[in-house]
């Protein structure tokens, strides 16, 4: 048996991206701007890889699909908290590039081209129904809940595609979404927002 697949990951984590309210991705259905332009965050609560702790760290990715997001072709890029220890961002590039299983390997499957991991400074923000990024000179990104009818947050559960497939996703729209990095320059407000507790496993 190997040992490397003992691993977990649970904490919180959004998503933003330049389709309309609410993302049609999720449906099977091609993003509302013909493209997809994506970045996400999660903040580990509490996380291992075997023995070496992933507690407290944060992790990003910036991601483009060129069409319909379930044909694949996808780029993809990492960012893995600078506060990492060399071991603990082994782990981390490991669990998100997908080679221990569970649902980042499903998610990593539609990747063709990965642009590049990094080690950088990332602020994670909760404070209520916002979420924030922060990358210094890559990403700033904010997200707002959407009220749903009956009060309380809208939410999605159990869609056929999706970062987080472990908990219902509240809905959001953008405030802020700004990435600059790998000769992409992306920017626009008012778009798709996705947030939610998350738990990663094999």
């Amino acid at each position: 048996m190997n040992t490397a697949t003992n691993w977990n990951l649970q904490g919180s984590y959004f998503e933003t991206c330049n389709c309309e309210t609410a993302c049609p991705c999720v449906w099977l259905q091609p993003p509302s701007e013909g493209d997809c332009k994506l970045l996400v965050a999660w903040h580990i609560d509490s996380g291992y890889l075997n023995d070496e702790k992933l507690d407290d760290l944060n992790v990003a990715l910036a991601c483009y699909s060129p069409g319909h997001m379930k044909e694949g072709n996808w780029q993809a890029a990492l960012y893995v908290d600078e506060r990492a220890t060399d071991t603990q961002f082994d782990a981390i590039t490991q669990i998100y590039a997908g080679k221990l299983g569970g649902h980042p390997a499903i998610l990593m499957s539609f990747v063709t081209e990965v642009w590049g991991i990094k080690r950088v400074k990332i602020d994670f923000k909760m404070q209520g129904n916002q979420r924030r990024l922060i990358i210094p000179d890559i990403a700033q990104a904010t997200i707002e809940s959407i009220q749903g009818i009956k009060g309380g947050d809208a939410t999605i559960d159990n869609p056929p595609l999706c970062v987080v497939s472990s908990h219902p996703t509240v809905v959001a729209k953008s405030s802020q979404y700004q990435y600059q990095d790998y000769d992409k320059a992306w920017k626009f407000t008012e778009r798709n927002g996705y947030y939610s507790p998350f738990t990663y496993q094999p």
